[in-house]
This record gives structure tokens, C-alpha cells and sequence, in this order.
């Protein structure tokens, strides 16, 4: 059954639960895990204690519609977490005549030349520009329930790989969790929101490091003007420090925004923590006199010890799929990320 509490809105939620199998589903989902056993039995105990604690019904339904979006969305995206995903944040009110907008759509068509799949909002303006130039086969939405009733575009609407949500905390999660890079078009405040959001993420070790572009029209100072406030006010205050400029790359070329993009993982390929030592995955080992280099040049942020190059770690045994790939270890102090970034640039070009 729909939930009866859910907003009365011609938008239907793919988190209902009933209501999903009114449209196809995602394929093939690998079976549960015995692994994940401990973490369900700690839910569970978190929803008794909910009980004991006398939560109120507005905050368990808060609770509730959050479980049910993000396990539904977790389950679309699925089947496509081993894609390299690129997310496209923009203005829902920029029209198809406007630069900005074709500028997009050649975008997301360049990036499935890559075999990237684009990620939107799933509304008009930018986020429809990007799906139109990816094409249904290569897009995915997320779009949000509003007041006026933002319907998802036609490149994406009735597609399974579209999920609509109602809380744009869910919404932004899955945006960044689910991408391997971001692109932010000119747009207002939810678009300076989201851009920001993610540079915060970066900035704080939040969320994986991955190329961040600001996308300029050809000509256009809609991103170039924030980074003039970002240097004049934020870096002159001492309010960021001198190596989050390289969080980001503001340009007006879909040239130089995919060449960052593929770029970033040209060797680099992925990183995780395990205990307190930062792996570094890379498609290609470096010499002993690279490695010797990165450790001349990035030994302010390792805590201790120096940059190894070692295969896989045990803890790492899970992901057998790039278990083959050399690794670079550290014991990184977790604070200097705009030096991180500068770590990769440099396995990059080595």
C-alpha cells in the first residue's frame, strides 16, 4: 500500500514501497551478505530504542520516509555502482536557447563518448540539458517533490533509473555518494547549495576526493566571480588555507572540464581507510625513484612513517575486483585535503 501520510502529490515517490512494482526494476541484485548481519541486528536495536525513547510520530516519520528513500535508491543504483558517474548541478529555469544549456547537452553527449553515465536532478533547464545529451540509456535522475511540482524531464521520465524523493538531504546524498565526479552550471540558490555542500565535503575528508568543475558558459563569470570572492575573501581572511583553491577548477570549456575529469583518474583509481591508514588504489605501480619524489614532496602530511607501495591489504580482500591493483599507503593527518588532492594530481603525472 502507498503510505497514506505521504504528500498528496501527482509526483509518485519510488520509496513507498508497494508502488515499486508498478515500473520495472533494477536486475540482478547481488544476494545479501552474512557480512552485514551485525549492522541490520544494530538497526533493529536502534528502532526498539525508538520505542523506549517515547519518539514522537513526526520524528519517526521523518525516520521512516528516510529509510524507505534511501533503501529504494540504494537499490536503482545498484546495479550501475561500478559506472563511473559524472553529477550535473544547474538551473532548472535555464532555457534550451540559452548557451549555458548547449553547452550542456554537448557535455553529457562527450562524457557517454567516455562511457560515462550522467547524473541529474531530473527537472528542466541544466539537469535536462545533461540527460538530453547523454541520452535515457546513460542518465539517471533524482528528482525532488516541491510545492509547484518539478516534474522530471521527458529524457529521463518513467525511466526505472529515475527515483523521486521528498527530502533534499536524501537527494544530496545520493548525488555525491553515487558519482565519481561533479560538475556545477551557473544556477541559484539550490545550485550554490549543492556546490558548496560538496566543497565542504572535500574540504572536511567527508567525501572522496574527486574532480569538483565549475562550468562557466563560453564567456560567462557566474563561477569566476565566486572564486574572485573565495581568494579576495575567504583567503586573504586566512578562513580557508592556501590548498583548497585546488579542491576545484572554475573554467568556461567542456574541453578542459572533461580533460579534468579523465585526468583525475588517469592512474589514480579509487582510496579508502583502513584503520588509520590511508590506501591509495592506482591502476599503474610507480618506480622506487617516483615514490622516493612523493615522499620529498608530500612528506608534511603523513603522521608517520613514509608513502609505501604494497598490493592489496587483507581488509581489502572484499572488493576482488581491483584487488589487483597497486596501492600506495600512508599514514595521512586527515587535515591537509587540498594537499591530498595535490598528492593525486602528482601520481597523475608521474
Amino acid at each position: 500500500m502507498i503510505d497514506p501520510e505521504a504528500p498528496k502529490n501527482p509526483i509518485q515517490s519510488e520509496a513507498l514501497g508497494e508502488d515499486e512494482k508498478a515500473r520495472p526494476q533494477p536486475a540482478d541484485e547481488p544476494p545479501f551478505s552474512l557480512e552485514s548481519d551485525d549492522l541490520i541486528d544494530m538497526m533493529r536495536r536502534t528502532v526498539d530504542r525508538l520505542h523506549v525513547d517515547g519518539t514522537t510520530r513526526g520524528d519517526l516519520k521523518i525516520l521512516s520516509r528516510t529509510l524507505r528513500e534511501l533503501r529504494y535508491a540504494f537499490k536503482v543504483f545498484q546495479p550501475f555502482r561500478r559506472r563511473r558517474k559524472v553529477t550535473v548541478f544547474g538551473s532548472a529555469r535555464t532555457h534550451p536557447d540559452n548557451p549555458a544549456y548547449i553547452q550542456t547537452v554537448e557535455f553529457g553527449r562527450r562524457m557517454t563518448e567516455h562511457g560515462w553515465m550522467t547524473i541529474t536532478g531530473a527537472g528542466g533547464g541544466i539537469m535536462e540539458a545533461g540527460h538530453k545529451g547523454a541520452g535515457r540509456e546513460m542518465s539517471m535522475g533524482l528528482n525532488i517533490m516541491l510545492p509547484f511540482e518539478q516534474s522530471a524531464n521527458p529524457y529521463i521520465d518513467g525511466d526505472p533509473k529515475l527515483v523521486t524523493l521528498k527530502y533534499f538531504f536524501t537527494r544530496k546524498l545520493m548525488f555525491i555518494k553515487e558519482c565519481s565526479a561533479v560538475v556545477c552550471c551557473p544556477g541559484g540558490f539550490g545550485t550554490l547549495d549543492e556546490t558548496l555542500e560538496v566543497l565542504t565535503l572535500l574540504q572536511t575528508g567527508k567525501q572522496t576526493m574527486l574532480p569538483l568543475i565549475l562550468l562557466d558558459e563560453p564567456g560567462g563569470t557566474f563561477w569566476s566571480g565566486l572564486e574572485t570572492f573565495f581568494r579576495e575573501q575567504l583567503l586573504r581572511q586566512k578562513l580557508i588555507s592556501p590548498e583548497d583553491i585546488h579542491l576545484y577548477r572554475v573554467t568556461h570549456s567542456n574541453d578542459e572540464a572533461i580533460e579534468e575529469i579523465l585526468t583525475f583518474y588517469r592512474n589514480y583509481h579509487s582510496l579508502r581507510y583502513v584503520k588509520d591508514m590511508l590506501v591509495i588504489r592506482m591502476n599503474s605501480k610507480l618506480t622506487p625513484d617516483k615514490l622516493t619524489a612523493l615522499n620529498d614532496e608530500f612528506s608534511a602530511i603523513v603522521v608517520s612513517g613514509k608513502i609505501e607501495q604494497r598490493d592489496a591489504l587483507p581488509e581489502e580482500l572484499n572488493e576482488p575486483e581491483i584487488e589487483c591493483l597497486p596501492r600506495l599507503i600512508l599514514h595521512f593527518n586527515r587535515r591537509n585535503l587540498g594537499r591530498l588532492r595535490q598528492l593525486i594530481n602528482r601520481i597523475n603525472d608521474l
